[in-house]
């Protein structure tokens, strides 16, 4: 409690609120992807992964049940601060009897009944996404955008089944879902019609998303560097944004899903305008599209940055989207989500004020000085008070160390 005092007090002698930016930190809710824990391989089917995804690492103790992988979700919650929300994708449904009788395309409210019930037992809200990949009718690299109308047709169907999900999940649990939408349809090698493609995504959008349902909202994304559509990408950035902007959905902004030399932080600003409201998903790409676990790098800093200096977070749904099978996939997700979080609490412990009335000012002497004094400013002891009043222990890693002794080594 002392060392919190004199961050406190190091903290009010710029104007900055330490229990204010708590008090708001407390409020975000991150939505941890489940597919870490299991490396996107779901429950409805044994079908190897397919639309440009691959999992990388063997590390031991994978989930290859329900159960597994929710216990893992829970331990993985107990070591980060905030209640938050849970993201299913559609493959992580459990059929039971009905394994034989159904496909993605009649998928129900009650196939994700346990995941439902675990979100109520643990304060968790509930996001969701169609999975458009890893299936058979999508072997030839297109489904909503593919020329064969049948294909097309099973592919709009499992489209509308999700949004009843996700609005299902969002009545029950009282928070609005958000129900994604990426497929990976695309071309290895240059197309010669890069239009009509894109019609038939245009049409099949529209189709999906025409009925009005409450308690969720819809997001659109973009994907670059998928293996065997590096060439061409059917739903690219530009088509995505139009597509939010004009027919007033979500539009989500991957991190690890640009050119290398992109920086979301400085597309957030500029979408905002036009659409209603931003989905991120939070990864760390090295070289390409590979969803690195998140760490607390300067792009990372500057989406929050971004989020908090201009008043974003209202209409930002903030997610994870990365998946690293070579080490303990539970600290993956406890690394990836605390410096998610370290990057919202440093931005709120910013001198915003300050800092915009030395640009407005042309100032940009102290706005520099200041963005790099704050650096050293003890952020790491008021994230360490936040841990504290939410209960999280200090050795965090210990107590995953210790859950991998007892619990995933005993795994087949």
């Amino acid at each position: 409690m002392e060392t919190y005092k004199f961050a406190q007090e190091t903290y009010n002698k710029i104007g900055v609120s330490t229990d204010a930016a708590l008090e708001k930190l407390q409020k975000i809710r991150i939505s941890v992807h489940c597919w870490q824990g299991d490396d996107i391989a779901g429950f409805i089917s044994n079908q190897q992964l397919t639309g440009g995804i691959q999992v990388t690492g063997d590390y031991p103790g994978v989930a290859t049940t329900p159960q597994e992988l929710r216990a893992d979700l829970k331990k993985a919650l107990s070591l980060v601060p905030g209640k938050h929300k849970l993201n299913l994708h559609a493959i992580y449904a459990e059929l039971d009897g009905d394994s034989q009788k159904i496909d993605v395309d009649q998928l129900e409210p009650k196939h994700f009944e346990n995941w439902l019930n675990f979100a109520k037992e643990n304060d968790l809200g509930l996001d969701f996404n169609p999975t458009f990949f890893s299936h058979p009718k999508a072997d030839d690299g297109f489904t909503l955008s593919n020329a064969d109308k049948n294909i097309r047709n099973f592919w709009i169907e499992h489209g509308k089944k999700s949004r009843k999900i996700a609005s299902y999940f969002g009545t029950e649990l009282g928070q609005t879902a958000i129900n994604n939408i990426w497929i990976p349809d695309g071309f290895k090698d240059l197309p010669i019609d890069r239009l009509a493609p894109r019609e038939r995504l245009l049409q099949a959008l529209n189709e999906i998303l025409a009925e009005n349902l409450p308690n969720m909202e819809d997001a659109v994304e973009s994907k670059l560097f998928g293996i065997g559509q590096e060439s061409y990408t059917v739903g690219s950035n530009e088509f995505y944004t139009a597509y939010a902007a004009k027919n007033n959905t979500y539009l989500c902004l991957d991190s690890g899903h640009f050119h290398p030399t992109e920086m979301v932080s400085d597309k957030i600003s500029a979408v905002s305008l036009f659409v209603k409201g931003i989905l991120l998903h939070v990864s760390r790409p090295v070289r390409w599209d590979s969803d690195h676990v998140v760490i607390l790098t300067d792009e990372i800093q500057e989406i929050a940055n971004e989020l908090v200096f201009n008043q974003l977070l209202a209409k930002t749904a903030i997610g994870l989207d990365f998946f690293d099978a070579s080490i303990n996939r539970i600290a993956a997700w406890v690394i990836g989500i605390r410096a998610t979080l370290k990057a919202l609490l440093r931005a709120m412990l910013m001198p915003h004020a300050t800092l915009q009335k030395a640009e407005t000012e042309g100032d940009y002497t102290t706005r520099l000085a200041l963005l790099e004094e704050m650096k050293t400013y003890p952020f790491g002891i008021v994230w360490d008070y936040y841990c504290d009043i939410n209960g999280i222990p200090k050795d965090w890693l210990g107590e995953v160390k210790l859950y991998e002794k007892e619990v995933l080594a005993k795994r087949g």
